[in-house]
């Protein structure tokens, strides 16, 4: 369908392949991983053709169609969402607009008729075999499964926000139904629903299927394959998320053992050489050795992936109630979110707000943290507490006009350079990625420099909104780690399911029948509902 023979890439001194293949075969389902700057953009772009390899080829089907989904959707505006979304259909949308056209002409009077009328029941039979006639009703269920309500779906596109944009964008591509979809980070900005919507739709697309995700369960329940590049190479797993991580780590232990064992004999032999090669009896053995110690095809030391660690500092202890909301209410015009919400958070637990968009989760975790304060009732801190707020959009927390390490020198104020320089180097910020300015930081670094700020204060209730947002696998992997690890209070939102299981005991639902609370785990709230998100939508 699409493959790579011996390709070799490099962008100036970096070398992201060499000698690599690679295939994606009609039908399958292939996960792309790989730690950042390995390559998997430029995997993308060479299987859709915006690049050519340095050497080696790529090879597409003949009349092969390809959707490629990235997080540089560029400026949509100028329609509607359905009609954006439909524009992207490809051929049945071209006979779609000629159709149109076709209808006015006929009312032409300076117009052939016949040939008009003739050409019209080409393109009309054209469309219909394309299934042109449902095309609206299939990009409509398309956007609702992405989270788009019927009132957007008329509306501009140019007025939605940069994610609204990013799911009309994937709405395009999938309406499209091309023979492979090079998805780059399609749940990025989705919602638990829409992400459950998603992995429903690909588990039942056609065609095949190649995706980078930072979402462990959605590569669990779509992909079959898994496609690691690192270091150059290109190495193929058949398997889940789940089992490429298991035979990694025992590829990993078994050249860690090979090359343990080379280098205990290599010692040895160079022991042997140094002792007697001076000796005139021992001559001959020391010859043979040094040839036999040339003809040896040496072992490389293995690649390591080094994974981040770090820990919240124990906290000061606080009061047993760490939060009190009684009758809270919040409104934004005729619209109300909040009315008369009462719940008490008790120390060391860890609460998982969920709910549809728009049912008040941020607003919620804003009304705790009191930058929003509450048109009535309260929500009041404990004894002792000192709180910590994980905003979702993180330059409402942080200075544009500074970099990164201006940043985390002002707020910490006492530490020195190198603290924060090793502090940083544990967050992904290595050597000159602590100068970079805020601005042209991306949404995952602009998490991470939130996450070391609180990291330095400490606090004993954590509020935390879409933590895991752009972050990495590896660096989720950390969080969780160090939330596992901590000893205060949680409250936190996230789309993120293997978050929800390994954190979560206390599981607060909001919705239009009002808040309830499950006073267990996720799973168990999973087992209790029946559902894994309150607004779950069929693919």
């Amino acid at each position: 369908m699409i493959a790579l023979t011996n390709v070799t890439k490099q962008y100036g001194a970096q070398i992201l392949f060499v000698d690599a293949s690679f295939q994606l075969n009609p039908g399958e389902r292939v996960g792309l991983v790989g730690p950042n700057g390995a390559g998997k953009t430029t995997v993308f772009r060479l299987m859709n053709g915006e690049e050519a390899p340095d050497e080696g080829a790529v090879a597409r089907a003949k009349h092969l169609t390809v959707g490629y989904f990235r997080q540089d959707v560029g400026d949509l505006r100028g329609r509607s969402v359905l009609a954006e979304t439909v524009a992207g259909a490809g051929e049945v949308a071209d006979l779609g607009a000629e159709l149109h056209g076709l209808e006015a002409r006929m009312s032409d009077p300076e117009a052939d008729l016949e040939k008009v009328l003739e050409r019209y029941g080409e393109v009309q039979a054209r469309f219909q075999e394309m299934g042109g006639y449902d095309l609206e009703a299939r990009a409509q269920a398309i956007l609702a499964g992405l989270g788009l309500s019927a009132e957007q779906i008329p509306g501009d596109v140019g007025r939605l926000s940069g994610g609204w944009k990013m799911r009309v964008a994937l709405a395009r591509i999938l309406l499209a139904r091309p023979d492979a979809l090079l998805l780059d980070e399609p749940t990025n900005y989705l919602d638990l629903e829409s992400i459950l919507w998603l992995e429903g739709f690909l588990r039942g697309y056609p065609g095949a299927v190649l995706m980078t995700c930072h979402d462990r369960d959605v590569m669990n329940r779509v992909v079959s394959r898994i496609v690691e590049i690192d270091g150059g190479q290109i190495t193929s797993y058949s398997g889940d998320y789940d089992f490429y991580e298991r035979a990694r780590a025992t590829e990993a232990t078994r050249r860690e053992a090979e090359y343990a064992r080379q280098q205990s004999m290599l010692q040895k032999e160079a022991r042997f050489i140094e002792r007697f090669k001076a000796q005139a009896a021992k001559a001959a053995q020391v010859q043979s050795r040094v040839k036999k110690l040339d003809k040896i095809e040496k072992v490389e030391a293995p690649r390591r992936i080094v994974e981040k660690s770090f820990d919240f500092r124990a906290p000061a202890r606080s009061g047993d109630e760490a939060i009190k909301i009684a009758g809270l209410r919040k409104a934004y015009g005729a619209r109300v979110i909040h009315d008369g919400l009462d719940l008490v958070i008790r120390r060391g637990e860890r609460w998982a707000v969920m709910g549809e968009n728009g049912a008040g989760k941020t607003t919620l975790l804003k009304l705790i943290a009191g930058t929003v304060a509450p048109d009535a009732g309260s929500a009041t801190l404990g004894a002792n507490v000192t709180l910590g707020y994980f905003a979702q959009h993180q330059m409402e927390q942080l200075d544009p006009t500074r970099t990164v390490l201006e940043e985390l020198m002002a707020h910490t104020r006492t530490l020195g350079i190198g603290v924060l320089r090793n502090a940083g180097g544990a967050f992904g910020f290595h050597g000159d990625d602590m100068d970079k300015p805020i601005p042209v930081l991306s949404g995952g670094e602009l998490a991470r420099v939130a996450l070391l700020k609180i990291l330095f204060d400490g606090p004993n209730v954590l509020v935390l909104d879409e933590p895991t947002n752009h972050l990495d696998l590896a660096t989720k992997r950390a969080l969780m780690r160090a939330l596992d690890g901590y000893e205060g209070t949680l409250i936190f939102v996230s789309h993120d399911r293997a978050f929800l299981r390994g954190l979560a005991t206390r599981v607060l639902e909001l919705g239009g029948d009002g808040p309830r609370v499950y006073g267990g785990p996720y799973d168990e709230y999973v087992a209790s509902s029946g559902h894994e998100a309150p607004g779950m939508r069929v693919a």
